[in-house]
């Protein structure tokens, strides 16, 4: 697993064909299939992983309502890819072990724009808001397979400072509405 987990993780699934995971992981083609079946349920188990790693962070960054859980995530997700060949190979990867969509990418790009969308719930720009945290999500992912440093926490909340007073502003507004709404309630 770790030897195919390296290959997708530094290159492509396209990378991760029998021949090369034998010779990386130091086994025989028998050795290979006596532990799986197929690369596929090899593949799909280094999904599942990853799935349950980055499911983990959107849980902790999405826990504790705010403005800034988006960009939280964000940050916590660029980490990850930097330091972790399991989010980085995962995220590449379907649930059934190819790169067909939906990819785990997709997965956890969806789950952001829920997040965001359930977050700014009164706010009649939300769409908006949450298709802002996705752009910049996956933009600093995407880039950063080709420049590591997009996954840099300092790099992606510069960028995250620039982005989350629209998502602030859109806190106190509902904020504001139901302070309104509450003063408005007979005593």
């Amino acid at each position: 697993m770790r030897a195919t987990m390296d290959l997708i993780a530094n290159g492509r699934l396209a990378d991760a064909g029998l021949v090369n995971i034998c010779k990386a992981a130091g086994v025989s083609r028998g050795a290979l299939y006596h532990h799986f079946v197929s690369i596929g349920e090899v593949v799909a188990e280094i999904h599942a992983r990853a799935q349950d790693r980055v499911f983990e962070l959107a849980e902790r960054s999405f826990a504790n309502a705010g403005a800034d859980a988006p960009a939280r995530f964000s940050v916590a997700l660029g980490r990850a890819l930097a330091e972790d060949r399991l989010v980085r190979a995962g995220l590449q990867l379907a649930a059934d072990g190819t790169e067909a969509p939906p990819r785990l990418r997709d997965e956890i790009l969806a789950r952001v724009h829920d997040e965001v969308l359930a977050a700014a719930r009164d706010r009649s720009d939300r769409r908006v808001l949450a298709d802002l945290a996705v752009v910049v999500t996956a933009g600093l992912e995407s880039l950063g397979y080709a420049d590591t440093a997009w996954w840099n926490s300092q790099n992606a909340g510069r960028i995250w400072d620039m982005v989350l007073p629209l998502f602030t502003e859109a806190e106190r507004t509902v904020a504001g509405r139901e302070r309104d709404a509450a003063a408005d309630l007979p005593r």
